[in-house]
């Protein structure tokens, strides 16, 4: 980084920011198998965390991938690269006051590792979308586990290239198996517990 370049320290703060939203700020980092529900329980979430009038933003995988990242491919190196700028992305707006969720495959340990060295103690909450490989292919509306197993998408994850599950998630939820409404409670109760939202806040209508 060039030597000249210096942190800005705002006047507005994070605390200042979090107190007129009236909530914590962090990031939900959703991951698991293509298919597996990452982006519908995310933005589920979203709507819940918005009926307790918490601000929030879901980065969602092909989303950014129109925009911020258009310009990456599918390799391991673009993936990572992926999932640094989002982490990135996802630290500016945990600053803004804001609830960043995120819905990424991201495969590999080491880069959600890094975006959780990005984030202060407790702002990264990583959560397993735990579905099985057959239960996400059945899912699969797209066909591309069906291409990826003919040869015809290279580096697929969980088919030409693996996926490192979680060693030590803030919480795993079993989308293979429970409905999205059980799901999402599962976060939000967490959420609870941790003292990041209250469950007994409503937005004014």
């Amino acid at each position: 980084m060039n030597s000249n370049i210096v942190w800005h320290q705002a006047t507005v703060t994070r605390q200042r920011r979090e107190a007129m939203n009236g909530h914590k700020s962090f990031i939900l980092w959703f991951t698991g198998l293509s298919g597996a529900g990452k982006s519908t329980l995310a933005h589920r979430v979203e709507d819940m965390l918005y009926d307790l009038g918490c601000r929030t933003y879901v980065f969602d995988g092909d989303n950014v991938r129109h925009g911020l990242c258009s310009d990456l491919g599918f390799s391991i190196e673009h993936r990572s690269e992926n999932i640094r700028r989002i982490g990135e992305m996802s630290k500016l707006f945990v600053d803004a006051g804001v609830i960043a969720l995120t819905a990424f495959i991201s495969p590999f340990r080491h880069d959600r590792d890094l975006v959780r060295s990005l984030a202060a103690e407790g702002d990264f909450i990583e959560i397993y979308c735990n579905t099985p490989l057959d239960v996400c292919e059945q899912r699969d509306v797209k066909g591309l586990y069906q291409r990826a197993r003919r040869g015809e998408i290279p580096e697929f994850t969980g088919i030409s290239s693996p996926y490192e599950e979680p060693l030590n998630p803030e919480l795993t939820v079993m989308t293979g198996a429970q409905d999205l409404d059980s799901c999402a409670m599962q976060v939000l109760e967490y959420l609870n517990r941790q003292g990041k939202i209250s469950l007994t806040n409503q937005r004014s209508q």
